[in-house]
């Protein structure tokens, strides 16, 4: 058994396909009035296959075959139609500013882009329905602590889930538990195949040997904190413990990763860089013209192996230095720089500091020092986000969206933790890969911090 079933996503990524071939086949019958013949089929086919391919890129990217919105229907229509604005942007500088092919498809385009909107939203709307319809398979759920319930209600609610919790046990109360009656006896009698168990909890341990003989049974086992860290894509706090860390991390080099991520952290940012200087001059100008003030701001963040670092912003604030008067209210966002953040020009700067070294493209996002003394002291384990070089985006940036931004908040700060935990712990080019998707998609909605 999965949870992030393999088959309904190849399922959602066969149809989306399908829905747009037949919508372009429709734009052709609507357009010329008769059925395309093998000319105009030709014509179009190839060109826009390729937009196809961008197309389903563009789904991946905005979470079209990820837990969310497989499972929540409500959100089905807005969410694809905030992405079809995104791909019709890509449509239209496709076919007029890269001139691959020799048509220019004005009117058919307009035709295909409200057509395969319709069919894509009544596509999505029934395939909800028919995977909710499947049947599940009943799961029994050992394990204890927030992150259980919210696990347990994460599966239980998600109607596309391949299986359901009809029973649990916290670890931590178990007086007066029946091991054979309440444990195995309730998975015999209930036909549970499936069992999710903290096996690191030290209470558990006494319920391994008569949990051994159900692989007799065919009961099949998941570790509990596997299964949540694929569910939510975060660790699960609560539950770690020294051991997790000297299992899981190490800021031991490794060269299939490393130097392929700094050769990518520098021709990006060099690339980057020399492009952004276009703005550069009006930022200047705006700056200059609003109050007259410094045009960069120079912020001392904490960076790999807690060394201080120097990042580069255009001034978006009343005080060039925002580190040296950090949580100070005289301290005021102004109007150009309320822009520049919006816009996210005012980080531009910072890719020289990724060329220079001192952070990279994708990391756990850097911190005043501030904040990291407090949470350093409040928050267990904060300091292992430190073993790797900061970026200028990360996992946290793209999955936590209430995580605090210049402002101390020990609660959500420890929710972002568990997604950087996450990061440095599974960190790979393709994990990298997907953050500057993710992100390139959230600047384009306007969405994260």
């Amino acid at each position: 058994m999965t949870f992030r079933n393999v088959r309904d996503v190849t399922v959602l990524a066969i149809g989306d396909l399908l829905v747009l071939l037949i919508s372009l086949w429709l734009t052709l019958l609507i357009r010329y009035g008769r059925l395309p013949d093998a000319v105009i089929l030709d014509k179009h086919l190839i060109p826009f296959s390729v937009l196809f391919v961008i197309w389903m890129i563009v789904f991946y990217i905005a979470g079209m075959y990820e837990r969310p919105i497989l499972a929540l229907k409500v959100n089905v229509s807005s969410f694809i139609f905030r992405t079809h604005l995104v791909n019709s942007a890509l449509a239209l500088a496709f076919f007029y500013f890269i001139p691959l092919f020799a048509i220019s498809p004005k009117i058919n385009l307009i035709i295909f882009l409200f057509v395969s909107l319709s069919a894509l939203i009544s596509w999505r709307t029934l395939s909800y329905r028919l995977l909710r319809s499947a049947e599940s398979t009943p799961a029994f759920l050992i394990a204890g602590g927030e992150e259980m319930r919210h696990l347990r209600d994460e599966i239980n609610n998600d109607a596309r889930k391949r299986a359901h919790f009809v029973s649990f046990i916290d670890p931590d109360k178990m007086e007066g538990v029946d091991v054979k009656e309440d444990v195995v006896g309730k998975i015999y009698s209930e036909e549970i195949k499936v069992v999710v168990v903290d096996l690191h909890h030290e209470n558990v341990e006494k319920l391994l040997p008569s949990l051994y003989n159900l692989i007799f049974s065919n009961v099949r086992f998941v570790d509990m904190r596997r299964l949540y860290e694929e569910v939510f894509e975060r660790v699960p706090f609560s539950t770690l413990r020294y051991n997790w860390f000297l299992e899981n991390i190490s800021n031991r080099s490794r060269v299939s990763y490393d130097l392929p991520k700094r050769i990518i952290d520098i021709s990006v940012a060099l690339v980057g860089g020399l492009i952004s200087l276009v703005f550069y001059p009006f930022v200047i100008l705006a700056l200059k013209f609003e109050d007259g003030g410094e045009i960069f701001s120079i912020q001392t963040r904490v960076g790999k192996n807690n060394r201080p670092i120097k990042l580069f912003k255009f001034r978006t604030m009343t005080l060039a230095n925002d580190d040296a008067h950090w949580g100070e209210t005289k301290n005021e966002v102004t109007k150009v720089g309320k822009f520049l953040r919006k816009s996210r020009i005012d980080e531009l700067p910072q890719l020289w500091n990724v060329l220079m070294g001192g952070i990279s493209l994708i990391g756990p996002r850097p911190e005043f020092s501030d904040p990291v003394k407090k949470y350093c002291e409040e928050i267990p384990y904060y300091n292992i986000r430190h073993i790797i070089k900061p970026g200028l985006s990360g996992w946290a940036q793209i999955k936590h969206e209430n995580h605090p931004h210049h402002s101390i908040d020990v609660i959500e700060t420890k929710r972002k933790l568990s997604y950087d935990l996450y990061y440095i712990k599974n960190r790979s080019l393709f994990l990298d890969i997907k953050v500057v998707l993710k992100t390139i998609t959230h600047l384009l909605l306007n969405k994260g911090k």
